[in-house]
């Protein structure tokens, strides 16, 4: 897939779904994994997703359109550490659970990971969810430019061991770099 341009379209903070009738692909991961940067570095612009240091930017589901809207890009509120209260990080959660049990534009998921880390339970838990509703996911780590390349390579078997999948089946990313986002865009053109 090649994408032409990009922008950003609506935020929906509520249990509604956006109207449009065009392949959606979530962008799913922990709070301050690089979802913001990943989707930046995908789409080729530098500040179309904020991104923040400071965990728990994403509140809502923020809709990118892709190519005058032959698809659409959702960011979804990141999950885990954020500081913010256990009601508000339970709105999240059902937000994000409404969004992927109720999208039938939804055609596959983007898990993204930080490759310096082991998945945690939460990230295990989501690719759980994702199997038990039948929804497509691509495993994407991201930050492989703070790793050098043979730690990178090790990092992304001990990330396909924890989601018991092939080292293959893990795309490695740099958003600062752009190193795998042909890969993402190959993975992109095969599932919609």
């Amino acid at each position: 897939m090649i994408i032409k341009n990009a922008e950003y379209v609506t935020s929906i903070v509520t249990k509604k779904l956006f109207e449009g009738n065009a392949p959606e692909v979530a962008i799913a991961g922990r709070s301050n994994v690089g979802k913001s940067s990943f989707i930046n570095m995908l789409t080729n612009r530098k500040k179309l997703a904020r991104s923040s240091s400071e965990p728990g930017r994403t509140r809502m589901l923020n809709y990118f359109s892709i190519n005058n809207g032959e698809l659409y890009l959702v960011d979804l509120p990141g999950y885990g550490y954020a500081k913010v209260t256990d009601k508000e990080r339970d709105s999240w959660k059902k937000l994000i659970e409404f969004y992927l049990e109720k999208s039938t534009n939804l055609r596959f998921v983007f898990l993204i990971v930080d490759v310096r880390h082991e998945p945690s339970d939460l990230d295990l838990q989501l690719a759980e969810y994702l199997t038990y509703y039948n929804i497509p996911f691509v495993i994407v780590a991201t930050k492989a430019d703070k790793l050098s390349k043979a730690a990178a390579k090790s990092a992304v078997s001990v990330v396909a061991k924890s989601f018991n999948v092939v080292t293959d089946d893990v795309l490695l990313v740099s958003s600062l770099t752009g190193v795998g986002r042909d890969a993402v865009l190959a993975a992109l053109s095969s599932r919609i």
